[in-house]
Formats: structure tokens, C-alpha cells, sequence
């Protein structure tokens, strides 16, 4: 049994370990086993290994967010909040595997909470491959247009949020880049670079070990918390509070 948050009056998360080898290893045979009667026949494992402690991780990660920003929600709902659905939408997709193999864990914004790309903290789990994302995914061009203008007139404060510390010693700016300067912008501008950015995310990667080993809820609190400043300044350029 896992051990439950607040047994010993500790914070809610504190020290324990919210994730076990386990959830790995379930993903790992997903990988080579990704079809209806292998879940079908597994999901007991699935519900055990990874939805019920991604739940409660959620649940233990609300008290940090809020010390971060009390505008970001933790849901713990087991569809429809943070913790996104396992089973792919293969529609539009030529991959018609019907499940994710990774666990993905989205804190958003609470004036966007039904928007996957609007501002948020995530977590992304999957073997070899974790990792801890911040700020905003595929904007609408609306929002783009915004974010770009705000890095276009407020330079200093951009310099300050995804080139200082303490984002810059915990992040790396990722996502896709337009081949070509949008035309309104000077290409002298001293953060051109980003000014061709469709995506305004930071990332840092994550070992498989970290999130298994006690005391991970508060590693990743931390992350965020260097994480916020980028967020804060996404959220001004939106016209969301942060």
C-alpha cells in the first residue's frame, strides 16, 4: 500500500515517493503491446501503477502550485483534469495505435482550463524520456501574435523571463521556430531568434530514477517555481492573471 499524505501531520507529499518502477515497466509493455485486449486484459495494472498514483500526485501537487500561483488548478478528477486520458484520438492520425505510452500531467491556467495550450506546468513521463515542460504549447494566432508583441516591446522583462535565472539554470527554450522573421518585426531586434518562435516552452529533462525516488513531488515544485517567470510573463502578454 502507498503510503497517504498527511498520516504523520507531514506537508501532503513530503519525503514519499509518489511514483514507483512500476509505472515504467507498465508503459514499457504498453509500448510493445499497444492494443485493446492487451489493455483490456493489464488495466487493473494500469489503474494501480499509474492512474491512481498520478491521481494522488495531483492531488498532493495543489498546496506547491498554489505558493506558486493561486490562478493554476490541480485536478484530480480522473477524466477531464490534469492528468490527460491514456487512449489516443486516432481520427486524423495514420497511426492508429489506440494508447499513449507515456503519462502526461497538465497543471493550466484556470481562465484556460479546458485549453491544452494555454499556459501550464506539465509533467511528461515515459521510459528514457521524461521530463518537465512550462509555458505555452502551439498558441492560436491570436495569442501568438500577443506573445510575440509583448517580446517585441518589452525586451527587458523577456530577458528576464526565459534568458535569466532562475529559468535559464533549470530550462531550455523549445518547440517549433518559423523559418523566417514574421515581416513586422526587425530583424535587429536583439531577441529576433525568439521572435520566430511558435511555441513559448521551456523544458528540462528528467531521469527515470528522479521520479521514482522519495521526495519527487518536492523536485518537481521546485522546477516549476524556476519555471514561473516565463510563465508569468506568457500570462501578462494574454491578459491572464498570474
Amino acid at each position: 500500500m502507498r503510503e497517504r499524505a498527511g498520516a504523520t501531520g507531514a506537508h501532503p507529499g513530503s519525503g514519499k515517493r509518489s511514483f514507483s518502477p512500476e509505472l515504467f515497466a507498465f508503459l514499457r509493455e504498453l509500448q510493445c503491446n499497444n492494443d485493446r485486449e492487451w489493455f483490456r486484459e493489464n488495466r487493473t495494472w494500469y489503474v494501480e501503477a499509474v492512474q491512481e498514483p498520478a491521481i494522488e500526485f495531483i492531488i498532493d501537487f495543489q498546496p506547491h502550485l498554489r505558493r506558486i500561483s493561486r490562478h493554476f488548478r490541480a485536478d484530480g478528477r480522473p477524466v477531464g483534469g490534469s492528468l490527460f486520458r491514456i487512449q489516443r484520438d486516432t481520427r486524423f492520425s495514420r497511426d492508429k495505435t489506440p494508447y499513449k505510452t507515456h503519462v502526461g500531467i497538465h497543471f493550466r491556467h484556470a481562465a484556460a482550463a479546458r485549453d491544452v495550450h494555454g499556459p501550464g506546468f506539465y509533467l511528461h513521463l515515459e521510459p528514457g524520456g521524461c521530463f518537465v515542460a512550462v509555458g505555452v504549447w502551439h498558441p492560436d494566432a491570436e495569442a501568438l501574435r500577443r506573445v510575440r508583441a509583448a517580446i517585441a516591446g518589452h525586451p527587458h522583462r523577456w530577458r528576464r523571463a526565459a534568458h535569466g535565472p532562475p529559468f535559464a539554470e533549470a530550462f531550455a527554450l523549445s518547440g517549433n521556430v518559423a523559418r523566417r522573421l514574421p515581416a513586422e518585426f526587425d530583424p535587429g531586434h536583439r531577441f529576433a531568434e525568439d521572435l520566430r518562435r511558435k511555441d513559448f516552452v521551456g523544458v528540462a529533462p528528467l531521469r527515470d530514477a528522479e521520479v521514482t525516488a522519495a521526495g519527487f513531488l518536492e523536485r518537481f515544485a521546485e522546477r516549476c517555481r524556476s519555471g514561473a517567470p516565463l510563465v508569468r510573463f506568457l500570462c501578462r502578454a494574454l491578459g491572464l492573471p498570474f
